[in-house]
């Protein structure tokens, strides 16, 4: 099969802008195969005539490669023109704009939206991201009250991903906290997080994708049996619903996706 058009993701920082963007353009897309490059920290005109002649060698004569870049140096554009490829500057035009519209140049400092920045937005972020490391799966209910949401969730549910991802990208404090067969007796919540039901959301899944998850970690165990996994989201299921716990189903759901639908939800965008 063939590798795939080549798309270059160039940024003069860490890349996750480009990334993200271009990706986002690429999906509306789905019948081109791509080979994705991520090339972060092109900060100067060297650097990206050094990067062209890889995309040169890499092309070979097939289809022009794409660039999907974030750069702020016209100079470091131009380089990366020189390449043949199809450059998409997913910064410039905007920039211009917000100039106009602002009455002011835009900085020439490099690498500014993933770097530090406001100090105090990056190390609430810091902080977050402590907080859910010591509250994942349930391995502490200290300071349970200053949770900005709590994940409830059978094992395998995609709890841990999903609170890493809100820490991290929106400095949330959030805890998540596994569902058990020992949680099952009542009709109430564990006594956990009972007293935080306002703070708390549900994941579930289907149980196909649950026990083929599950397979990767216990093969043939009870653990990972579509009877076992059927059970387990059936009274998680019943147990949101007692409560009114808002839940989604995560099965076909991106951890952005799933982020996006609990800060709604939750009420904790800013």
């Amino acid at each position: 099969m063939p590798a795939g058009r080549g798309a270059y993701f160039v940024s003069d920082s860490t890349g996750i802008t480009a990334e993200t963007l271009g990706s986002a353009l690429l999906a509306n897309f789905p019948g081109v195969a791509f080979q994705r490059h991520t090339i972060p920290f092109v900060d100067s005109a060297a650097g990206a005539r050094n990067l062209v002649a890889d995309i040169e060698r890499a092309a070979d004569g097939g289809a022009r490669p794409l660039i999907f870049a974030t750069v702020k140096s016209a100079e470091i554009l131009s380089a990366l023109g020189a390449s043949g490829a199809v450059v998409i500057d997913l910064l410039g035009g905007h920039l211009t704009e917000l100039e106009e519209a602002l009455g002011t140049t835009a900085s020439e400092q490099l690498g500014q939206f993933h770097g530090v920045g406001d100090i105090e937005r990056y190390f609430a972020r810091m902080r977050a991201v402590e907080y859910a490391i010591e509250h994942d799966d349930g391995q502490s209910g200290r300071a349970l009250d200053i949770a900005d949401v709590i994940i409830i969730a059978p094992s395998r549910c995609g709890k841990t991903p999903t609170t890493m991802y809100l820490a991290l990208q929106y400095g949330l404090l959030v805890a998540n906290y596994p569902l058990t067969d020992d949680d099952f007796p009542s009709d109430g919540l564990p006594k956990t997080v009972a007293p935080y039901v306002q703070k708390c959301f549900g994941l579930t899944t289907t149980p196909l994708r649950l026990s083929q998850v599950r397979h990767e970690r216990r093969p043939s165990s009870t653990y990972s049996s579509l009877a076992q996994c059927t059970l387990e989201l059936r009274r998680a299921e019943d147990l949101y619903r007692r409560n009114r716990v808002p839940f989604l189903n995560s099965s076909t759901k991106s951890v952005e996706e799933m982020s996006a639908v609990i800060m709604q939800s939750m009420r904790l965008r800013t």
